[in-house]
């Protein structure tokens, strides 16, 4: 035999291919067991959180003892008094305020200046997510009488060189000063105090008094920005004969010779090692003195974790206080999580047993808790928007959290408020001193992680398992799909023994290949849709005196109009290449470019804000993998089609995005006072702050949804 007629063997293909052939084959058992074993992931996340710890050895925290003594505590007090009796008069105006808290800190010899800021409103603008914190800012002349001014001082570090400073916030309203605004300036005050007489300092200080009358956010975030972006027209810096205007000609000497100490300059300490926004809270707890951290900033951002384990630490192990973080309160009275703990709790017990090193399960109720901390660490993240103003600090990478302290006694018991205020202020006290050791910015810990209580969080590689499990199916099936529309054994990569028309245009392009491409312009078409509706808010906004309601409806009105125009501007999404060739497989072509863009739409996500891309996958893979015609189910009547079809329905009525809100918002704060502009509402909150997640959903999570139902509509 000639050796030419010898076939000469095949090569067999590398193990990862076969790997992704075998995938791609069974793409319906992957689907299930990937979907289950993320959701079971993300439900096991409270037992696979680690304790917290201290990872910068340099911070050690609590190494020395509170220096705070009761010589600035009566300083304090006689402040708080102050500004009490300034508020209970009459004609007391926030200038009087402004003026006090200035001669205090220039008696401590601190540099003090006045920063004067007027209102910007949030409104929602196309351009400006993803932008430099100063952009879209639009300064109005307007008088004096209609801008906030900041207070700031500052202590120069004996031991060091300027470059590097700590910064406390203490947001008040002058023109109405509560008792817990007094008492949060008080605590700053006292430490304020100290840090001038003490030699250990190697950081500057900086204390910024907000003047919160237009929002907190808005006064720090001004701050901010004439401190890394001066400005030389004279709207970043004001002195105090431009703030008070006539007024000084009828003041006393002492307030003028007060006035003389301050700078007219924009006055600047270094680079910020860390922030600190210091408040007391109007309530009482009933038990124990409280400490409440927020930590969430702009599109999921988070703090170095290091800078919340030394509150914590300091606050539990020093201070007695208790620490509480932010939780979905609606879940601990869950039946389901409950049992669900008590399964893992009766597992641990079974583990335990067997081995004594494995340490799996925790009790039922500190599991129920940790679900409900978890759920408000990743919604708070996934909803883009600030939870204090500590978020204007992270725009500019500065690592800064919200401190909220809440007495166990009335505010104004004047017995217990020297306690209080000591109490607060070795707190602050122990924080300043342990940012002071820092040799440089916080980088060691965790800056990607969700808390499930104080002291307990799971870092972003494990919870990235739960989303790496649950889009892992939607490339597979896509592949699937395109491999069952071309008549592809997927095992082979052969075409399958049934015959098939092979129809070939003039420009020699397959009937299947044009179908693709028709596939790809209706995704197109869709997401180009998404895009016009993530516009439309910016000129519905500008029509004057509409309620929510109104607002909301004119926005579905223009969306479904604006589908229409699309589509028969670009095309019908029912249009096909040939009408006399069967219209069967068309769907699935569609559904699997649209799992595709699904999947880029949600890794995309997850590099930006991966909370939102968490939740998103939670909705969008189930009803991506699910989506078929319901022609189909109707037509085979059996109860594996009748249940996929009951599925359909509910996914494509649930994950619309106003009834998502809804059914959670009843579900989490119940069913009685829900309005239809409630959504609305939502979006503004999220657009406002050019939130991340509002692109997502307008561009990425609503057009995967209209082509899920367009699937289920289909007519095959």
């Amino acid at each position: 035999m000639d050796e030419s007629e010898v076939e000469a063997p095949k090569a067999k293909p590398r193990p990862i291919v076969r790997l992704g052939i075998f995938l791609i084959s069974h793409s319906l058992l992957f689907s299930v067991f990937c979907c289950t074993a993320g959701l079971l992931t993300l439900l096991l996340l409270p037992l696979l959180a680690k304790n917290t710890y201290i990872s910068e050895n340099a911070l050690m925290p609590g190494s020395a003892n509170p220096m705070l003594s009761s010589q600035e505590v009566s300083e304090a007090n006689r402040l708080v008094k102050s500004l009490t009796s300034l508020d209970l008069q009459p004609k007391g105006s926030g200038i009087e305020s402004q003026r006090l808290i200035a001669e205090f800190m220039s008696n401590l010899g601190a540099e003090v200046n006045y920063q004067k800021f007027y209102p910007r409103s949030n409104q929602f603008h196309p351009l400006h997510f993803f932008s430099y914190p100063d952009s879209g800012t639009t300064w109005v002349n307007v008088s004096c009488s209609s801008h906030g001014v900041n207070t700031i001082g500052i202590i120069r570090a004996p031991r060091g060189d300027g470059k590097e400073a700590i910064v406390l916030v203490t947001p008040y309203n002058p023109l109405k000063i509560g008792p817990g605004e007094a008492l949060s300036l008080g605590i700053t005050y006292s430490v304020f105090s100290l840090l001038t007489q003490v030699t250990w300092l190697a950081k500057d200080i900086i204390w910024l008094v907000v003047d919160s009358r237009y929002g907190e956010y808005a006064a720090v975030d001004a701050w901010l920005r004439d401190y890394h972006m001066p400005v030389f027209s004279g709207l970043g810096s004001v002195n105090a004969e431009t703030c008070y205007g006539s007024n000084v000609q009828n003041e006393p000497k002492e307030n003028l010779l007060t006035e003389r100490k301050i700078h007219d300059g924009f006055r600047r300490a270094g680079t910020m090692a860390a922030a600190l926004v210091i408040k007391v809270a109007d309530r009482s707890e009933h038990f124990e003195d409280s400490l409440s951290i927020y930590a969430e900033a702009s599109n999921g951002q988070m703090p170095n974790l290091d800078l919340i384990n030394i509150v914590n630490y300091l606050a539990v192990h020093r201070q007695g206080l208790r620490v509480k973080v932010e939780k979905i309160w609606s879940l601990l009275n869950c039946k389901w999580l409950l049992i669900l703990g008590e399964i893992l709790e009766s597992l641990g017990h079974v583990a335990r047993s067997l081995n004594p090193q494995w340490k799996f399960g925790i009790p039922a109720a500190d599991y129920v808790e940790g679900i409900a901390t978890l759920a408000s660490s990743l919604y708070y993240q996934a909803l883009g928007v600030p939870t204090g103003p500590h978020g204007a600090f992270r725009d500019y990478q500065v690592d800064a959290i919200t401190l909220e302290i809440s007495s166990r006694v009335a505010l104004n018991n004047k017995a217990k408020r020297n306690d209080f205020l000591l109490r607060g202020g070795w707190l602050i006290e122990g924080v300043v001193r342990t940012v002071n050791n820092l040799l440089e910015k916080f980088h060691q810990s965790f800056f990607l992680y969700l808390l499930t209580s104080p002291s307990k969080f799971v870092s972003v590689g494990v919870y990235m398992i739960a989303f790496a499990l649950l889009v892992a199916p939607l490339p597979m099936v896509a592949a699937s799909l395109y491999a069952e529309a071309h008549n592809v054994d997927p095992s082979s990569g052969k075409e399958k023994s049934t015959p098939s028309v092979r129809t070939t245009d003039e420009l020699g392009i397959t009937l299947t290949s044009c179908k693709w491409l028709n596939a790809a312009k209706i995704v197109f078409v869709v997401h180009l849709w998404g895009a016009v509706v993530s516009l439309l808010p910016y000129f519905i906004c500008q029509i004057p005196s509409c309620t929510p309601t109104t607002r909301f409806g004119i926005w579905v009105l223009l969306s479904i109009f604006s589908l229409l125009i699309l589509y028969l501007i670009l095309g019908s999404p029912f249009s096909h290449v040939n009408a006399s060739q069967p219209r069967k497989r068309d769907w699935v072509l569609l559904k699997s470019v649209t799992i595709s863009v699904a999947f880029i739409g949600l890794c995309l996500m997850s590099v930006i804000n991966f909370a939102t891309a968490e939740i998103g996958a939670l909705l969008m893979v189930p009803m991506c993998l699910m989506a078929q015609p319901l022609k189909l189910d109707v037509k085979s009547r059996s109860l594996r089609s009748f249940s996929r079809l009951v599925c359909n329905l509910a996914l494509g009525f649930i994950a619309f995005p106003p009834v998502t809100f809804f059914v959670l918002k009843g579900v989490f704060e119940g069913f009685g006072g829900i309005a239809v502009g409630d959504f609305w509402n939502w979006l503004e909150s999220i657009w406002e702050w050019s939130s991340a997640t509002y692109l997502y959903l307008g561009m990425v999570y609503l057009p995967c949804w209209v082509l899920c139902i367009q699937v289920l509509c289909h007519r095959c």
